[in-house]
């Protein structure tokens, strides 16, 4: 053996022993699995992206744009060109997600807290990765009016199977904005992939609103996915003192925050609203109550897990747990509460092109975890 496979082999095996090393076995109800730390070092890691090389891209809420690379080792050199981001309270740097057709067009869309008039908000910009920075950079959608409040910016991105891309954006603290068609604030946007408002928006048409609106009465929307059957938007959200939520995200739907809501105001522990249920606005297909701070989610669709075909998969953060939710159509049958204070609190939940589940911990020193099948 040359010396230079020799290096090789044992960067390989120091590799595995290392990974090895952090796992530890879980049985849950379905599979017996073990927790992989695959990567340290981040500071508070929003979202991951894969990209075809087996490299990973990771947000940092600082406002880094990081690359872990196919040996699962952090790049120390962060990708430069991002627009400018403002970080403050929860806002900064939210999720990545490479275009639907990135092998064809190379474009990688990310959410932010961006500066302008009156404060900041959150925005969607999208650009192209070459070496270490992000070229062609272009703002597809930025919110107004923007405030100074550190709180509630959303900031998930979805594409549907029709190429429209789906931003979550939060009532940034001030409930009653979350009702106002004439506000970005509290709502799911919708735009074709270059920031163009689609014509059959729900209120496109309607003079003095945001024509970029999709729903309305959202609180905090920190996890999105599509639907594997059915193509459709799933959300959850938080609540207030209780009341977290999951819900079908439909075109001029109302989801009622903050006028009915599961929850309760803080610190009083009183009614929000008018209570729980209103006509013309929707009901959630799940609630949590006490709060579990959901962030993240998946529907899983890989072949690592068998018997978690189309599950959900919610991150929480305030137990430091994964949820999964077996489904019955748009009803949840069963919870099943999994790894509460192994890892962290973790912030992101993915599907890797190789089937594993992948996770992110929102921690000054955050981590990539694997959920491996024993």
């Amino acid at each position: 053996m040359t010396n230079r496979l020799l290096s090789v082999a044992i960067l390989l095996l120091t590799l595995s022993w290392t990974i090895a090393a952090t796992a530890q076995t879980i049985q849950s109800e379905k599979h017996a699995f073990r927790v992989v730390t695959l990567t340290r070092g981040l500071e508070n890691p929003w979202s991951i992206a894969f990209l075809p090389d087996g490299r990973m891209l990771v947000t940092e809420r600082a406002g880094r744009l990081r690359i872990v690379g196919r040996d699962f080792k952090l790049d120390p050199k962060p990708v430069e060109g991002l627009p400018e981001i403002v970080a403050s309270g929860q806002g900064g740097l939210f999720d990545v997600v490479l275009h639907p057709q990135y092998a064809d067009n190379g474009w990688i869309y990310i959410a932010y807290s961006a500066p302008g008039p009156g404060g900041w908000g959150t925005a969607l910009a999208r650009g192209k990765l070459e070496g270490y920075r992000l070229t062609n950079v272009q703002v597809l959608f930025s919110m107004e009016p923007k405030t100074r409040s550190g709180q509630h910016f959303g900031g998930r991105i979805v594409f549907d199977r029709k190429g429209y891309v789906y931003l979550t954006l939060g009532d940034r603290g001030d409930m009653p904005r979350a009702q106002k068609l004439d506000d970005h604030a509290g709502s799911v946007i919708r735009l074709h992939d270059d920031g163009r408002v689609p014509t059959d928006n729900p209120f496109a048409k309607q003079k003095g609103t945001k024509p970029e609106k999709f729903t309305l009465g959202n609180r905090n929307m920190q996890g999105a996915a599509l639907h594997p059957q059915t193509g459709e938007l799933w959300t959850h959200e938080h609540g207030p003192q209780g009341g977290d939520e999951v819900n079908v995200m439909r075109s001029g739907r109302n989801y009622g925050w903050p006028v009915i809501s599961y929850g309760v105001n803080y610190g009083f522990g009183t009614k929000i609203g008018e209570g729980n249920s209103k006509p013309g606005m929707e009901q959630p297909l799940k609630v949590w109550v006490p709060s579990i701070a959901p962030s993240g989610m998946a529907f899983y669709t890989g072949d690592k897990f068998p018997n978690w075909k189309g599950n959900l998969l919610v991150g929480a953060l305030r137990d430091e747990m994964l949820v999964r939710l077996e489904l019955d159509g748009e009803k949840v049958l069963r919870e099943e509460r999994l790894i509460k204070d192994v890892i962290g609190r973790i912030r992101d939940v993915r599907v890797g092109p190789d089937g594993f589940v992948y996770l992110l911990t929102d921690e000054r020193d955050g981590v990539v975890a694997r959920l491996e099948v024993r």
